[in-house]
């Protein structure tokens, strides 16, 4: 059967800039196998199958798989495919308040909403499914430096030392000192799945010091163990990293933005939006959000 798949960028709006991926539509009758081989056919970080919901009263039903696994939640599939879905659903309705989607996803139901700026790029966020939460035993600074071809002087700045978090995905969060610092982070890969196994393999790199005017944090990913050599932008590292930064930082009561630029170092410049409510001193609630921009069009046989 013929399926129509759409590529974007995601995290950008700007073509060939962000975290690419594809949608696959029309998926009713798809097997995990085969969706796992299409994943695989297609060779993105992800690739992102749209399915009819099981309520009806929900958008779509989402399935996401890298090319090697299926993830029960995952950031920029989710900001690209409700992009892609608002957009050839009800384009005319994306002005003013935007338009609301709800996603079924495995980790559970996913608020989105769809609008088109001023600019006219096209932004998602989403609700996050679940508050982050921290997880077990980090490993130490000297097998992490080891890991990540860094000396243990680059590892934690201020308040900030490592530490593992979900929000759906798991991954070791590594406070690096310096913008230089980070540059030269090279995993090790006789090291680097035993040292990050406690988050799956995979480890997010975050300093305060940025390359564009406006950011607020810098970042690289690293998912060796599952094919992810560097990820151009990770979306559930960013809704994960709302834990790490009320932790660590303490922020006042109220609402705040905090700008994550990822990829730069392999060419791939994306800008994440993480917005942080806190009450009473804790994190009740986050969204993560970002760009979308249509890159090609096309069908597979499936």
């Amino acid at each position: 059967m013929r399926r129509t798949f759409h590529t974007l960028n995601v995290f950008t709006d700007t073509p060939f800039t962000g975290n690419p991926l594809a949608v696959v539509l029309d998926c009713e009758g798809l097997s995990e196998q085969r969706m796992q081989t299409i994943a695989r056919e297609f060779n993105l970080s992800e690739t992102v199958f749209v399915l009819d919901p099981l309520d009806p009263v929900n958008t779509a039903r989402l399935r996401i798989f890298t090319p090697t696994r299926e993830l029960p939640f995952a950031g920029h599939p989710t900001i690209g495919a409700a992009v892609l879905i608002a957009q050839l659903r009800a384009s005319e309705m994306l002005g003013g308040a935007g338009l609301g989607l709800a996603f079924e996803e495995k980790v559970g139901l996913i608020a989105c909403t769809v609008r088109r700026q001023k600019s006219g790029a096209t932004q998602a966020s989403f609700i996050l499914p679940r508050l982050p939460r921290r997880l077990g035993e980090k490993p130490g600074v000297e097998a992490i430096a080891a890991a990540l071809g860094l000396q243990a002087a680059d590892i934690g700045f201020g308040a900030h030392q490592p530490s593992v978090w979900s929000a759906g995905n798991a991954f070791t969060f590594v406070p690096v000192a310096s913008l230089e610092a980070i540059g030269r982070a090279v995993p090790n890969p006789a090291l680097f799945s035993t040292t990050f196994a406690g988050s799956g393999s995979l480890a997010f790199l975050y300093t305060q010091e940025v390359v564009r005017e406006g950011s607020h944090v810098h970042a690289r990913m690293f998912g060796p163990g599952i094919d992810i050599t560097e990820d151009p932008a990770t979306g559930s590292a960013a809704a994960a990293f709302a834990g790490v930064a009320a932790q660590f930082e303490r922020p006042e009561d109220g609402d705040h933005l905090l700008i994550i630029e990822q990829g730069f170092e392999i060419g791939r410049p994306s800008i994440i939006y993480l917005r942080l409510q806190i009450e009473g001193g804790m994190l009740v609630d986050a969204s993560v959000g970002g760009a979308a921009v249509m890159v090609a069009k096309g069908t597979i046989e499936a």
